[in-house]
């Protein structure tokens, strides 16, 4: 069983995480207020958590299908030859129906996550813009119905 994680935190970084993980744009006065510490105290465990890499930048995440995305899919990528890896990822990334690139184990090398206005749209970007890559050997693509849920990893493991 696992019970420890490779950083450990103390609860008052915890408790912090977990704020901001509710709400990124809360005020640290507020914060320092809700968890009875100082200002600065939030202030400096904040920026500890983001030099260690722990915390990244707040941004507002889009959702695809309010913008018109209707549909999601990931492709696997089998490659020729394994030398190819690092120049495939790299136009993968030229791509940007590509929101996701993942170096995998098995039979496939990459694994992608792309979302498309529609299947044709998926088709196209498949057939015309990743098959043609030089290196990639052939490709599966599987369409998401629909994502039952999504988080970020827990901070205690039990």
């Amino acid at each position: 069983m696992y019970t420890e994680l490779k950083n450990q935190f103390d609860p008052l970084d915890i408790d912090i995480m977990t704020a901001l993980q509710e709400n990124a744009r809360i005020p640290f006065s507020q914060l320092a207020e809700e968890l009875k510490v100082s200002n600065s105290l939030v202030h400096q465990r904040v920026r500890k958590l983001r030099e260690a890499g722990v915390l990244k930048d707040p941004i507002f995440p889009l959702r695809a299908g309010p913008l018109g995305y209707e549909t999601c899919a990931f492709t696997m990528i089998m490659l020729k030859e394994a030398r190819y890896l690092q120049a495939i990822v790299d136009e993968l990334r030229k791509i940007p129906e590509i929101v996701e690139c993942n170096n995998i184990s098995g039979r496939y090398a990459i694994m992608v996550k792309i979302y498309t206005v529609n299947n044709s749209h998926l088709r196209d970007v498949v057939y015309e813009k990743i098959q043609p890559i030089d290196g990639i050997e052939g490709t599966n693509t599987f369409i998401a119905f629909e994502t039952a849920f999504s988080r970020d990893v827990p901070l205690k493991l039990d």
